[in-house]
């Protein structure tokens, strides 16, 4: 079973703690089982890659790291960061809002 997580895949996120701390970016990919989480821009590395059909030339490659999601903040739809919290809306489903705003996440 999937565990629930404050933030998922196309949230806008900014970094809180570590070495990348105070970037923004959009959530490219969550990893449920190892708690992390892949940030477009956030957290990057130089990979060695050998030449295959994609890069034919081969040599170093910056990619996205994985970043632990407890250091991810959500940032709302004022461009601010916010803490994310779950109730139940008029239509019985459980959503997630901004808890300083209030709004509905979609």
């Amino acid at each position: 079973m999937n565990k629930k997580f404050h933030i998922k895949k196309g949230d806008t996120v900014i970094v809180i703690a570590g070495e990348s701390k105070g970037m923004r970016g959009r959530v490219l990919d969550v990893d449920y089982k190892k708690e992390k989480a892949v940030v477009e821009g956030v957290n990057m590395i130089s990979k060695h890659e050998r030449p295959n059909a994609k890069n034919p030339q081969g040599g170093i490659v910056k990619k996205e790291a994985p970043i632990t999601i407890s250091n991810l903040m959500y940032v709302g739809s004022n461009n601010t960061p916010t803490r994310i919290g779950r109730k139940v809306n008029e239509d019985g489903k459980l959503v997630r809002y901004a808890k300083k705003t209030g709004e509905e996440i979609k």
